[in-house]
């Protein structure tokens, strides 16, 4: 199948239109056509090089929206012209524990993903979703249920399940105390399905602009971080901490508002942190966690859950020729909150 799509042909050129191929189908594929891909942080990353291990020519997207076109002999969930939605990972080895259990994002052979990662199949380099089509093995495409609009969908597919998957994994209900740390494309997620899950939010930020914005997303509760009077004051208060700050940062501060048994779960920083003291882990029976992204089970809960909800992303339509622009503002967090790019303008650009 000939489709075009836009790449960076190196880490230091700007994404451009490129022609490809996608794979012939095979008999447990799903072809689409994309409607809307939104555009993830980690996108900008990987197209720069900035964590390394970047293939060349990159496509970009993993948080996709389109209509099935064609199907293989075994398919049986989608039919052409059904709406459907792929996330971060596009295959696994179906076998593992871990696929066993419905986390094929802790694969035993490793997360194969939309786009930088392999073809399990060929080992041809995946291409993602700044494209006209994909096509997608069954198993990793997902059903997007009616009352989600199609347009503001797509960052559920990444900043939606990063975020939700933690609130499930520690148990987040009615009554929770959750703490949200920041308010970019995560944070306002994170905050979205807290409150729909009836916990008690309090967003953290050392900026106190950030108040208005945290309460319009449905936060009960605004904590200046900068105010050691006011950190002082919730010690103790919370049974989870989301922390979606994308660069190294001091997490001790956060340690003190953690209650007994209370998480700090890591969801944006990669990499070394510093300075941690442990004491206060050990005392009072704390952790410091991390978290990737969800299974395709917990993927389409989540999607169902939003469904059922009303939760969806706050978003900036843009047309596909604007990505670079796009990364510029991105990188000056100048979004609220998250860029999606109407693949119908592909054809225009």
């Amino acid at each position: 199948m000939k489709t075009i799509g836009y790449a960076a042909q190196s880490q230091d050129s700007a994404l451009a239109p490129f022609h490809f191929e996608r794979r012939d189908l095979r008999p447990n594929d799903v072809a689409m056509e994309i409607l809307y891909c939104g555009v993830c942080h980690s996108d900008l990353h990987t197209a720069r090089g900035d964590w390394g291990g970047t293939v060349y020519p990159c496509v970009p997207g993993h948080e996709i929206i389109g209509r099935v076109t064609a199907v293989g002999a075994q398919v049986r969930r989608f039919k052409e012209g059904d709406l459907a939605a792929v996330g971060c990972m596009v295959d696994s080895c179906r076998t593992c524990d871990q696929c066993q259990r419905g986390e094929e994002q802790f694969c035993r052979e490793g997360l194969f993903g939309t786009y930088g990662g392999r073809d399990r199949v060929t080992g041809d380099n995946n291409y993602g979703g700044y494209a006209k089509h994909i096509v997608v093995r069954e198993e990793f495409v997902l059903t997007l249920p009616q009352g989600l609009d199609p347009a503001k969908a797509a960052p559920l597919l990444c900043a939606g399940i990063t975020t939700y998957s933690p609130l499930k994994t520690w148990g987040v209900k009615a009554g929770s105390r959750v703490g949200v740390v920041g308010l970019g494309g995560l944070g306002h997620m994170a905050v979205k399905l807290a409150v729909a899950m009836g916990a008690d939010v309090t967003v953290m930020s050392r900026s106190a602009d950030k108040e208005a914005d945290a309460r319009e997303l449905g936060a009960q509760h605004f904590l200046n971080t900068s105010d050691s009077a006011e950190m002082m004051a919730h010690a103790m208060g919370f049974d989870l901490i989301i922390d979606t700050v994308p660069v190294q940062h001091d997490l001790m501060p956060y340690v003190p508002l953690l209650d007994v048994d209370g998480t700090l779960c890591l969801v944006g920083q990669l990499g070394p942190a510093p300075d941690l003291n442990t004491a206060p882990l050990v005392l009072k029976r704390k952790r410091i966690a991390g978290s990737l992204i969800g299974g395709i089970p917990e993927t389409q809960e989540m999607l169902d859950f939003c469904a059922e909800k009303g939760v969806l992303p706050d978003v900036e339509m843009i047309r596909m020729d604007q990505i670079n622009d796009a990364f510029e503002r991105m990188e000056k967090s100048d979004v609220r909150y998250r860029f999606v790019i109407d693949m119908s303008s592909l054809g225009e650009a």
